[in-house]
């Protein structure tokens, strides 16, 4: 049993990773990026995973990034530290936009930049059907799997409604209490426990 375990009283997450599930810090992974996030795995296989961060807004518009782009309300997110200067996407429009990989039902990941654009320009999406992100979170092959046997994250699930309807500051603590009482409890914890 390592420090964390006893700490936490817990055991190693034996749910397995892959894509469309999501990833849940543990509550002391300091990390500028990681700490108290949720990571929805966009691909996961023998070459590695690659997920984004989709509870870490940030106060920006999309237009303000992309010059020439019309103004558009979507949300923008820190997607991770990989690539931090592009763009990546999720969005509910389907096979509408083409080159989109279903990841959950409902939820679809890429597609055709230049058709989002312009299905944009000509006002065809609700601001709520996608969501931006600066950057990715990637993993080399095995990496994950050995963060998880250390307990730095929980692996688990969650519908396509309840990602896009639970409010982003609320998300890592709704799905912590949607477990077993061995993680529900880790919504108490103290960001930083060297501050009590």
């Amino acid at each position: 049993m390592n420090k964390l375990e006893k700490i936490l009283n817990i055991k190693y997450n034996e749910v397995k990773p892959e894509t469309g599930k999501l990833l849940i810090a543990e509550p002391f992974l300091a990390d500028a990026y990681f700490g108290r996030s949720v990571v929805l795995l966009a691909g996961h296989g023998e070459e590695g995973s690659f997920g984004l961060i989709i509870n870490k807004p940030i106060q920006v518009q999309i237009h303000e990034i992309i010059k020439g782009m019309p103004k558009f309300g979507a949300k923008v997110f820190l997607g991770g530290p990989v690539y931090s200067t592009q763009v990546f996407y999720l969005h509910t429009v389907g096979e509408k936009l083409e080159g989109s990989s279903e990841i959950i039902p409902g939820l679809w990941w890429g597609g055709n930049a230049d058709q989002l654009w312009a299905m944009i320009e000509n006002e065809e999406l609700a601001n709520d059907s996608i969501l931006f992100f600066l950057g990715y979170s990637g993993w080399a092959p095995k990496q994950l799997e050995g963060e998880l046997k250390q307990n730095s994250w929980i692996v688990t699930s969650a519908s396509t409604r309840f990602i896009l309807k639970t409010p982003s500051s609320k998300l890592w603590a709704s799905l912590l209490k949607n477990l077993d009482e061995d993680y529900a409890y880790w919504v108490n914890f103290p960001q930083n426990p060297q501050a009590n």
